[in-house]
């Protein structure tokens, strides 16, 4: 079913979901409330873990009873997510805060993806896509702003504010229409055991899951966690963090631009160099002490994993050939949820150690990702 009305009501959800005004010292408001930095990134691998208990349950379970109902489920508890975050004091509160986003991010998954590519008009997705991720940037711009121009060191304030964008994203979740065509009620498990055969089957394939996660751990690591962190240690004040961030959020919505460039360089010129230039700006992180260059290594890095995204979407949904599609997306999720588990505690203990080896980490995860998608292209070919 094509239905323009998904797809903007879906460009609202992103726009909403990406206004975290806490965004620019996620790091400081943790370790404000006495959070050490090896204990985020413990409880981001609790989190993963829990991901992956329920990614598949959750795609078998949205695969039944819709896309729209289970998009509007999940905004509803990220909405309460967003208000444990805001008055979390300690590791406890924080961890059964991931412990909830665990629960959504494994019922979205797939399903945001899923409903929009099924109400797009055939060689639309990959745009829709683009921008889709566009709006969330801009979402976390907006709140970077507000953040810098309004908010400065009111942390909570920044919280409570991250509730309120959340729940406006939850009222237009109601608006949804499902698009997903009613099937047979085969049992759940043939179901299931079909769509992972269709997964397994394809070995390349999985490594380039693997491959894929590499470059969106990376990222989501250090532009989110350690960059902080990075800054301190260039003598980049906190006062200023809410202004580079605001210079990271533009450049990650360069996504929007993803299908032009893929049409323009083709698709495996364009990934290799986009894992390229994420391994570099790992390394530059990892040698320099001059705060330009940090922040200039960040915005690539960001760069690099914003543009890789709307692609990375459109191979996975154009690969998927059984009926439940949110099934075997979350199959998906699964594996690289599982990468990422291995991945944070990696870049945990290395930056516990030495920030500049958690920044070496990253550089050669991102060059291990380029040879796994030549070895999958190739194939693919």
């Amino acid at each position: 079913m094509k239905t323009k009305r998904n797809i903007y009501l879906m460009y609202g959800i992103s726009l909403l979901q990406g206004m975290v005004f806490y965004g620019p010292i996620a790091t400081l408001y943790r370790q404000a409330a006495g959070v050490t930095v090896f204990e985020i990134t413990l409880i981001e691998s609790i989190s993963l873990a829990l991901c992956i208990a329920l990614e598949m349950p959750w795609g078998v379970v949205a695969d039944r009873i819709g896309y729209k109902n289970t998009l509007v489920i999940s905004s509803l508890i990220y909405v309460v997510s967003k208000v444990v975050f805001w008055k979390a004091d300690g590791f406890g509160g924080f961890l059964l805060e991931r412990v909830m986003l665990s629960v959504v991010m494994a019922g979205m998954s797939g399903c945001d993806v899923s409903l929009l590519y099924l109400s797009c008009r055939e060689g639309e997705s990959h745009q829709v896509f683009g921008v889709y991720n566009l709006l969330n940037t801009a979402g976390l711009l907006a709140a970077a702003l507000i953040f810098s121009v309004a908010i400065g060191d009111d942390y909570r304030m920044a919280g409570f504010l991250t509730v309120l964008t959340y729940a406006a994203a939850a009222v237009l979740a109601f608006g949804l229409k499902e698009v997903k065509e009613k099937e047979d009620r085969k049992p759940v498990k043939g179901r299931f055991l079909t769509c992972l055969k269709e997964v397994v089957s394809d070995k390349r394939f999985l490594l380039l899951l693997v491959g894929m996660a590499f470059l969106a751990e990376t990222n989501q690591t250090i532009t989110v966690f350690l960059n902080q962190l990075k800054y301190e240690a260039c003598g980049i004040a906190p006062a200023n963090m809410g202004y580079i961030y605001i210079l990271v959020t533009v450049s990650g919505m360069a996504g929007v631009c993803s299908a032009g460039f893929t049409r323009k360089i083709g698709m495996k010129r364009f990934a290799l160099l986009l894992f390229g230039a994420a391994s570099v700006s790992c390394v530059i992180l990892a040698l320099t002490g001059n705060g330009v260059l940090a922040v200039g290594g960040v915005v690539l890095l960001r760069l690099s994993a914003s543009l890789f995204v709307p692609l990375q979407t459109e191979i996975q949904n154009r690969h998927v050939k059984a009926a439940d599609r949110a099934t075997v997306l979350s199959i998906y999720a699964v594996l690289s949820e599982g990468t990422g588990i291995a991945t944070n505690l990696l870049f945990g203990a290395a930056a516990q150690a030495a920030l500049p080896a958690a920044m070496f980490c990253g550089a050669g995860m991102c060059a291990l990702g380029a040879v796994f998608f030549l070895i999958w292209h190739r194939a693919a070919k």
